[in-house]
């Protein structure tokens, strides 16, 4: 055994306890110390969730104690416990070992009076609605299908999540936060300031105007929303002239904004239902209201082909109508050039008996009334002739100016198309000397003929006794050239230099 290793610690006198131990004598103790109390205080955090327990806070000015009444506790309340109203709460202390703390079993509670924040909270109510800022007809309609969406809220908490979130599902948009502090001091000036700076920006700028604002905050006590009950804030709400909607708290949660807004919605999410419509919905109507639409036009056009059919077949063949009449008109034509000499011949007869009977004095009474008749026609006639004439020497006058005038237009159509095929002459000709041999003469080539011929080969060449050679400024001609399969003369003797 080493003498300098410490000894073991003495446990001494002391009791170990472990922690449900103590946590269990702590229990008894407050129970059995506050077993039944009555506790007043003024109500926060009110939650009720699906269970039926009701949860809520009561409060003084200096501590907070949490507060459960169970299910069949919260049925059998005389009062329904709401968010600020001061109450007496008779119960019993307790403690919940799972979060080292001790709570109030609350079996009832009766009222004591209105909670100072909320008498306040009313008082500004009643002030700001007798202005008209919550009257219904300032409410301005959402619009359907906003463009641009400024949100409101802190840029670091769940909330924005949550609307994005629910904007990408549905139908996603454009949208523009503008972070603001949601609690504390600074949370009045800096949310009034955020909704009038939206209202600021000029439509068509670099940065787009909101078609929608939403300002959002998650749930919390009445202190932490107390920056939403602040007049500035109720004020630009009311004046925006952006559609608004508030989104502050939860469900249970209500500001003053929430009056003043365009739309309330119970949380953040639900703002962000409002605000867009789900895509696919709208895409499945949209098809929907096609397809239906598709089906009563072919039921339409159904019932149309068949009342057509219906009347066809009520209406006689064109054969079957017709047929009498075509009968009938041949067997009168058949019966016409005789009827036609029968109705002569008794009118011939009728004429001569007629004639018989006419007695010469009486003819020439008639042929004279006859013959002034006839001579008043004729005085009348030839005004009217002269009036005929005039009419149609202004006709031919007319007609005259319109040739000349179409010979002047034929003459300028003609003499438009003319320069037209001028110009066109001498494009072409322009193309054919740009193409023509001679302007390759100009960039240094030469034509080569033997006997008027051109040559193109070398043998031609050497077979040829004359050449002539063609540049860009004229002709010239070569001397002899001995034929192919010919001697060389020898070149002349230029003698020796030894």
């Amino acid at each position: 055994m080493d003498i300098f290793e410490d000894a073991t610690p003495s446990p001494g006198n002391a009791p170990e306890f472990t922690v449900s131990e103590i946590s269990g004598a702590v229990k008894r103790v407050i129970e059995g110390e506050f077993g039944h109390v009555r506790v007043r205080g003024e109500i926060s955090r009110v939650s009720r969730p699906a269970s039926g327990h009701l949860y809520f806070d009561l409060k003084d000015d200096r501590a907070v104690i949490a507060a459960v009444s169970w299910k069949g506790q919260a049925a059998r309340m005389s009062v329904r416990p709401e968010e600020g109203m001061e109450v007496i709460a008779t119960g019993r202390l307790t403690t919940f070992p799972g979060q080292s703390k001790y709570q109030l079993i609350v079996e009832d509670i009766v009222p004591a009076g209105a909670g100072a924040l909320m008498m306040m909270l009313e008082k500004l109510k009643a002030r700001l609605a007798a202005e008209g800022l919550f009257a219904a007809d300032r409410k301005k309609p959402i619009p359907y299908l906003p463009e641009v969406i400024g949100v409101v809220t802190s840029p670091s908490g769940a909330v924005i999540r949550d609307i994005l979130h629910r904007l990408r599902d549905r139908f996603p948009r454009r949208v523009l936060i503008w972070p603001v502090a949601v609690q504390g001091e600074k949370c009045a000036p800096e949310v009034a300031a955020a909704i009038r700076g939206f209202n600021a920006l000029q439509k068509g700028g670099p940065i787009p105007r909101p078609d929608l604002l939403i300002v959002a905050r998650g749930g919390g006590s009445i202190e932490d929303l107390w920056g939403f009950n602040d007049e500035q804030v109720v004020r630009a709400a009311a004046g925006s002239a952006i559609p608004l909607i508030s989104a502050v708290g939860h469900e249970t949660d209500t500001t003053l904004i929430d009056h003043a807004a365009d739309r309330r919605a119970p949380t953040p999410t639900a703002a962000a239902e409002m605000a867009v419509p789900v895509r696919m919905e709208l895409l499945a109507w949209t098809q929907e209201q096609s397809a239906r639409l598709a089906r009563a036009t072919r039921q339409r056009l159904d019932q149309r082909q068949q009342r057509l059919s219906d009347l066809a077949r009520g209406l006689g063949r064109p054969e079957a109508l017709t047929g009498n009449a075509r009968q009938r008109l041949d067997l009168w034509s058949d019966r016409l050039p005789g009827a036609l000499r029968q109705a002569a011949l008794a009118k011939r007869t009728a004429l001569t008996r007629i004639s018989a009977r006419v007695q010469p004095p009486l003819l020439t009474r008639f042929i004279e009334a006859e013959r002034r008749h006839l001579g008043q026609l004729s005085a009348r006639l030839a005004p009217a002739l002269r009036r005929r004439l005039e009419d149609e020497t202004k006709d031919a006058r007319q007609r005259r100016a319109d040739l000349a005038r179409f010979g002047q237009a034929l003459d300028r159509a003609v003499s438009a198309r003319l320069a037209a095929l001028l110009d066109h002459l001498s494009a072409l000709d322009r193309t054919r000397q740009t193409l023509g041999y001679r302007e390759t003469l100009r960039r240094g080539f030469a034509v080569v003929r033997a006997d008027d011929r051109i040559v193109t080969s070398r043998a031609v060449a050497e077979g040829a006794t004359h050449l002539e050679i063609e540049f860009q400024d004229g002709r010239i001609a070569t001397g002899a050239r001995p034929k192919a399969g010919s001697r060389k003369p020898p070149p002349p003797d230029q003698g020796t230099l030894f």
